[in-house]
């Protein structure tokens, strides 16, 4: 069976997401004292004039409001950090900017055998990397080889080539991938191909932020020319990528400590676009001259994740959660509890929908939701009796004690850093009590709230995940593999481990060839995560951005129509931007889409800072 997909929409020359996260379990947790508390400074050290520039000619300006974990594709795991990424390196395949249907990327075809153990990739002809040197297979089997056999290599990505007997060119233009087992993920290779000339002379894979020289060497439609720690990220153009090279020549991400600054320089035309807005910020925008808000269907969830007892893959146990919500009874209690139609009113005035399964429903092939008695709906006095039978008993203060005699007091740790947590957070606070549970919330620097997670020193604390078309990350995040082999080397954020859960993950990824079953497999996936209530996934909120219309013509939504320019599975939408003074007439968005542009959340720290947010900042909540 030969598969060869041309592209239906001209290369317009983007998350865990990159399509996956990899073996952090393994990775060194090298952190340096100190550095969460120089992230809480970066931005008073900017005035808002300061940190923005003004969007002219054939230069985009973004505002941005978090730090990058690494400009290494070998270790960067958040949202911000993969984006720009996917505008620098292209993987073997992608997703397509309309459908989010398997693209061809550097690969042009590709084939499996029979077995489905055998992939060959065909990568086109004549492409070079931005420093004139030609891309071959062996690129792409050195990046392969070296993430299967490096642990630091393997930290974003590594779950891609776990299964992976070996990788090997067997020319200029072909590649042979040699699986284990099948392995359905190989639709969706999008890990970022790195040039072999330039990353074999390096040392040290944990170490290096490829951050030393500008420009750095990609294959994307742009590369890295510039880092100026806690002010700005700059990338341009590549004049020597394969398809179609950007209208925009520059595009500068300048850094924001303030959400409202970053509105207000959008509307002085200082910046050319924003994203991540609150609903009440998008309201504001609408029908200002010269701008446009987009309002895009979710790709994340968002959600809070209870402490069930940390522990490591053998067993050690760390940590200071409450022993009490080890018991499920209790966890699926809480759930209970939350009126998830309250929180979407409430925190995002209507742009969000309730949420139930980890697979947001703009993806309806994996979107799964709770039936019958299954479903753990809205109901505080069932959630009560529940409490009641189970032998917790209330106190004179209306606070229960758990069987052993342990007080119903829980720590809930906040981003403050994301108004619609912030929101949110005091709802879930008076939705507890409602059922006996106390529960303090602590507002903390997502610095802060990774270390709780990561020594295991919390209760419930909050989360959210991007969700690619291929959901095999934010399923990987839950085997029992993802927890730590030590304590701070976790690459999920639920110290989640069931047995059954395991054997359907092994399922889906080798249904390769069989979607139907693949889905139904990722459903019952979803069934008992929600059912084991270790995960309470709330929300799908809306993505809400907008653009200077007078600065920027139009863009690639995706998916097309409905879709987000911000976070995308590719770099359909700066690739492909058009600047203002370049279109006819000031067109937008093709097809009837809502116009919109994404604001590509890409900031810098520079020393100490990026070492510990490169560890720990996957627990931050705007990852992939």
């Amino acid at each position: 069976m030969s598969t060869v997909i041309p592209p239906t929409v001209p290369p317009p020359g983007a998350d865990g997401v990159p399509g996956a996260s990899g073996t952090r379990r393994r990775a060194a947790t090298k952190l340096l004292a100190g550095a969460v508390s120089s992230l809480g400074l970066a931005g008073a050290l900017l005035p808002a004039g300061a940190a923005a520039a003004e969007a002219e000619g054939d230069t985009m300006t973004v505002a941005i409001s978090q730090p990058v974990d690494s400009l290494s594709p070998f270790l960067a795991q958040r949202l911000i950090s993969t984006s720009v990424h996917k505008m620098v390196y292209e993987g073997l395949i992608g997703y397509d900017p309309e459908t989010n249907e398997p693209h061809p990327m550097l690969a042009e075809s590709w084939e499996p055998s029979d077995d489905g153990l055998t992939w060959t990739y065909t990568l086109r002809e004549g492409m070079e990397w931005s420093d004139g040197e030609p891309i071959t297979a062996e690129d792409a089997a050195w990046t392969f080889t070296t993430m299967m056999e490096d642990s630091d290599a393997a930290t974003a990505n590594g779950n891609y080539v776990e299964n992976f007997e070996k990788a090997e060119a067997l020319d200029e233009r072909t590649l042979e991938v040699t699986l284990k087992e099948p392995q359905a993920t190989m639709l969706s290779m999008d890990v970022p191909i790195l040039p072999e000339h330039v990353w074999s002379e390096v040392d040290d894979f944990g170490d290096f932020n490829n951050d030393e020289e500008f420009p750095v060497v990609g294959s994307g439609p742009f590369t890295i020319t510039g880092h100026e720690p806690n002010q700005s990220v700059t990338i341009e153009a590549n004049p020597r990528y394969h398809g179609d090279v950007p209208e925009f020549e520059k595009v500068v991400f300048r850094y924001f400590a303030d959400q409202d600054a970053q509105v207000e320089a959008l509307r002085k035309g200082e910046v050319s676009l924003v994203s991540g807005l609150t609903p009440a910020q998008a309201d504001s925008l609408e029908g200002q001259e010269d701008i446009t808000v987009n309002k895009a269907s979710g790709k994340r969830f968002q959600a809070f994740t209870v402490n069930p007892g940390a522990e490591t893959q053998d067993g050690e146990e760390f940590g200071d959660g409450h022993p009490a919500l080890e018991d499920k009874t209790l966890r699926q209690a809480i759930m209970m509890a939350i009126d998830k139609e309250e929180l979407v009113d409430t925190a995002y005035g209507g742009y969000a929908e309730p949420a139930e399964g980890y697979i947001p429903s703009r993806y309806p092939d994996y979107y799964w939701e709770p039936e019958g008695d299954d479903r753990l709906a809205f109901d505080p006095d069932a959630a009560n009796k529940m409490l009641d039978d189970a032998g917790y008993e209330k106190g004179d203060d209306g606070i229960r004690e758990s069987p052993d005699g342990d007080r119903l007091e829980l720590r809930m740790h906040t981003h403050n850093d994301r108004p619609d947590y912030v929101a949110m957070a005091p709802i879930i606070v008076e939705r507890l009590a409602d059922i006996g549970i106390a529960v303090e919330n602590q507002e903390v620097d997502p610095g802060v709230l990774s270390d709780a997670l990561h020594n295991g020193e919390y209760d419930l604390i909050w989360t959210g995940w991007s969700v690619n078309p291929d959901p095999d990350y934010v399923l990987g995040i839950h085997t029992c593999d993802a927890l730590p082999e030590e304590p701070g080397t976790m690459r999920g954020d639920a110290y989640f481990c069931n047995e059954d859960y395991d054997e359907l993950y092994a399922e889906q990824l080798a249904a390769y060839d069989d979607p139907e079953k693949r889905a139904e497999t990722i459903k019952q996936m979803q069934a008992i995560l929600y059912d084991e209530a270790v995960v309470d996934v709330l929300t799908y909120a809306d993505t809400l951005e907008a653009y200077r219309s007078d600065q920027i013509a139009s863009m690639q939504p995706q998916p097309d129509p409905g879709g987000n320019l911000w976070g995308q599975d590719g770099h359909w939408s700066f690739s492909g931007a058009v600047p203002a003074e370049s279109s006819s007439g000031g067109a937008g968005l093709s097809g009837g889409a809502i116009a919109g542009i994404a604001a590509a959340v890409v900031v810098v720290v520079g020393g100490a800072v990026f070492l510990l947010v490169r560890r720990r900042s996957v627990t931050a909540d705007d990852r992939e």
